[in-house]
């Protein structure tokens, strides 16, 4: 049984949202609609959770609860409702759910469900269709954070000096700039390596659903509260606890985590025994949180706690030829993932990567690497495959119709229209959906073949599931339809 992999049993609508977000963290997930689909993903792919609506047409959870009972290998199954009751709750608790929750579901709450033994992995939004974001490179210590300039040496030196302590340590910066991946460095270089690191975005969840998974809850605490559950500072014990963007905590709940911070020692909701709890705390801001406390929005006293080593993360503009370092060794992780050649920048995209001001910081510089990887084909990467202006965009659309030269792509039009480097219906046919990848190294790939590529895609990383595949491609059921029936009548072979 696999620990990545996630089984749904719902409408497509109540449960997608959150799907680009485990796939970024690494999970495999499935979507069925009745007990026959589900059957065969279970049998395919061996989730380690399945997540179930009370009842679907034709289909009720009581079915897969019964085979659950008479199979101890199966996995735990845990329903969620859009309306729920009580009664509901108990009588299917009774048949064998692991718990009963309801909707919306929330991606920190899916995770913190799945069975122990897994890596927790948060992760932001992607900006990649059809499957998980390239991540930076992991030592057996740890992210390998990639950086020469002083002033980036100077925060890794003093990162690694206070990482064997427990002290609380504040990361501040601007979005982008590597928050998290810090904290996970301070935690793979501490006596707490072999503990769990667990995170929690305190802006993604509000107030009464955050204390609750913080500091846990016990059954009757509130509507919908079935059965005891530990929150993420009881499922960090003995490891390290990431408070992301804890400026965005409500002030009433600061009090709360004050406490816990002095006293090492925390109150389920609705509890009456006070639980101790082992963990050492890390927390991240991309504010200035002095003016916070100036303004009231944040405890002065919490603060201070929070500060006791504070780590500033330099913006990108401010790490000189770390840029650069940093463009190079995108471009090369995205020429592995998609199967190409090797690339190199040419002098004008240099020069801008140099010049420009990068407000995303990192997390921008990334994603525009992807960007230039897929468009630059045979390279060198340009200025122009950076799409900077819209009006600019060195791809085929008039010169393929007129069979002008391309020259900023790199690709030639030849008398009769054709693109060198652009793929046929049949090549990818020939290739199949795994060999679309290595034709970006024949040339420049026009939109409309580029559209191809990740439609597949889509459809192999969601196993041809089309309501999921449209969801994370960002079109319409229909509009994919449509298209599937367009490429079929072009000769391709679509299941």
């Amino acid at each position: 049984m696999s620990l990545r992999r996630i089984l749904f049993l719902a409408p497509a609508a109540s449960v997608t949202h959150i799907f680009p977000r485990l796939k970024d963290a690494g999970y495999e997930v499935g979507l069925a609609e009745n007990l026959k689909g589900a059957s065969a993903f279970i049998r395919k792919s061996g989730p380690s959770v399945i997540f179930s609506r009370p009842q679907l047409p034709g289909y009720k959870v009581d079915d897969l609860l019964a085979v659950s009972q008479d199979d101890a290998t199966f996995p735990p199954v845990i329903v969620f409702s859009d309306k729920g009751s009580v009664e509901e709750a108990e009588r299917l608790l009774n048949l064998g759910a692991q718990d009963y929750w309801l909707e919306p579901l929330v991606y920190e709450k899916v995770v913190a469900a799945i069975p122990a033994g897994r890596k927790t992995i948060p992760a932001p939004p992607s900006t990649t269709l059809g499957g998980r974001k390239p991540q930076m490179p992991e030592t057996e210590k740890g992210p390998n954070i990639i950086g020469s300039n002083p002033v980036m040496r100077r925060v890794l030196a003093l990162a690694k000096q206070v990482a064997p302590s427990r002290a609380t340590v504040l990361i501040s910066g601007e979005s982008g700039t590597g928050k998290e991946m810090f904290s996970k460095f301070l935690h793979a270089h501490s006596d707490r390596a072999n503990g769990p690191f667990v995170a929690v975005n305190c802006a993604a969840l509000p107030e009464h659903l955050l204390e609750s998974e913080l500091f846990g809850h016990e059954k009757g605490a509130f509507t919908g509260a079935i059965n005891r559950k530990l929150g993420k500072f009881e499922l960090a014990h003995g490891g390290t606890i990431l408070l992301d963007e804890i400026s965005e905590m409500d002030l009433g709940l600061q009090a709360k985590l004050l406490r816990v911070l002095q006293e090492s020692e925390l109150d389920r909701v609705g509890g009456t025994e006070t639980v101790k709890v082992d963990v050492r705390v890390l927390a991240t801001t991309n504010r200035n949180l002095e003016d916070w406390v100036k303004e009231g929005k944040f405890r002065q006293d919490l603060y201070f706690r929070l500060n006791v080593i504070p780590l500033r993360l330099p913006a990108l503009r401010e790490r000189g030829d770390d840029v650069l370092a940093l463009a190079r060794f995108f471009v090369n992780l995205y020429v592995r993932e998609y199967g190409l050649s090797s690339l190199e920048f040419s002098q004008d995209a240099l020069d801008w990567l140099a010049s420009y001001e990068w407000p995303g910081n990192v997390r921008e510089l990334q994603n525009l690497m992807e960007r230039a990887t897929l468009l630059a084909g045979r390279g060198p990467i340009s200025k122009s495959h950076f799409l900077l202006d819209p009006d600019s965009w060195p791809l085929f659309g008039e010169e393929e119709e007129h069979g002008a030269d391309v020259s900023a792509s790199g690709g030639m039009a030849d008398p009769a229209g054709q693109v060198a480097g652009a793929a046929t219906a049949q090549e990818y046919s020939a290739a199949g959906v795994d060999g679309g990848s290595a034709l970006f190294a024949q040339g420049v790939i026009p939109l409309h073949e580029m559209e191809r590529i990740m439609i597949l895609k889509g459809l192999e990383q969601t196993s041809g599931n089309r309501t999921q595949a449209a969801e994370m491609l960002g079109i319409s059921v229909r509009t994919l339809r449509n298209k599937l029936n367009e490429y079929r009548g072009e000769g391709l072979d679509i299941p």
